[in-house]
């Protein structure tokens, strides 16, 4: 565990948590790593997410639903944490898989070159055989250290990183202006990337974990794929300085089908079809700015993104 001269912070944006709430409560409170503060950011919640956050304990600021922002509700978070100096995201929906989980991930700033620290995601109870490969696939279960010249070999997924389950040096994220404001997606990737160029580390941590997937419907995977496209056409400077994931499609395609075949061979179909919805809504994304902002809105998941795209024209 870092030492307790460090100020943790833990920082999660809620709305409408649900019935995972009370397990990310629980589990939050039954950590060996106590931080210092636990800021809840409720968008609007008409549940009892901030009842129940404050029965807890832990210290909830409230804002309009029309007034969250990937980037800019974290980092306002940041700002009223001023003397924090590891400040620590998550999802509502991802929930600490043991007691140990924050202590492993904030110990990976005992290594005075880590920036920023990311964990393990383990696909939920109940996941299908698609949406558990997701998971398996993009979190190994090996940790490992990268920095901005592990591009050459992995291109973009050298900044890969999730808010879901994500730490940051104060020093690092200040140094770098912190968190994006108005980005559709990928708060996270955007951080992690000015970091690394700044010449700090992003440490993946595969033994600190949290329980979070998705089953998302064909439609909200499309929106989804949607504002990655928009994210990598808007924000190009990722691609320009770090490079595509060379062969990673094809590489997940054929990851997928393997895992598929003995455990559940009658989704391969589904799986095929929903891989061309993703790369259609992908490139679609890319296009988005020879469309209607109405369109971009119906087809995207952050329909505030374009709400305030309007607003600025």
């Amino acid at each position: 565990m870092a030492a307790r001269s460090q100020r943790i912070a833990v920082v999660v944006p809620t709305f409408n948590a649900g019935a995972l709430w009370g397990a990310w409560l629980a589990a939050m409170k039954g950590q060996t790593c106590v931080p210092d503060v636990v800021l809840v950011i409720d968008s609007g919640s008409s549940d009892d997410t901030v009842l129940l956050a404050r029965q807890h304990g832990f210290t909830v600021r409230e804002i309009e639903q029309r007034h969250f922002d990937h980037g800019g509700t974290r980092q306002s978070g940041v700002d009223a944490l001023a003397d924090i100096d590891i400040v620590c995201f998550l999802t509502q929906d991802a929930i600490l898989a043991d007691a140990d989980a924050l202590a492993l991930l904030v110990r990976c700033f005992d290594d005075d070159h880590v920036g920023v620290a990311c964990g393990r995601q383990l696909p939920r109870h109940g996941a299908n055989a698609i949406e558990a490969h997701a998971r398996l696939f993009n979190y190994s279960a090996v940790s490992a250290v990268r920095r901005f010249a592990d591009r050459e070999r992995l291109g973009l997924r050298a900044a890969f990183c999730s808010n879901s389950f994500a730490a940051y040096r104060r020093s690092a994220l200040e140094a770098v202006g912190g968190f994006p404001r108005n980005v559709i997606f990928g708060e996270d990737m955007w951080v992690a990337a000015r970091i690394l160029k700044a010449g700090w580390s992003l440490c993946y941590c595969a033994e600190a974990s949290v329980v979070h997937s998705h089953g998302y419907t064909a439609s909200q995977e499309f929106s989804r794929y949607f504002d990655i496209g928009v994210f990598h056409a808007t924000e190009h400077w990722l691609i320009e300085d770090f490079g595509r994931v060379s062969g990673e499609g094809a590489r997940f395609l054929r990851s997928e089908i393997k895992y598929l075949l003995p455990r559940a061979p009658w989704l391969i179909p589904l799986m095929l079809w929903r891989t061309l919805l993703k790369l259609t809504a992908y490139r679609l994304g890319l296009l988005s700015r020879h469309f209607p902002n109405g369109i971009n809105r119906r087809l995207s998941m952050n329909k505030n993104y374009w709400r305030r795209m309007d607003k600025a024209e």
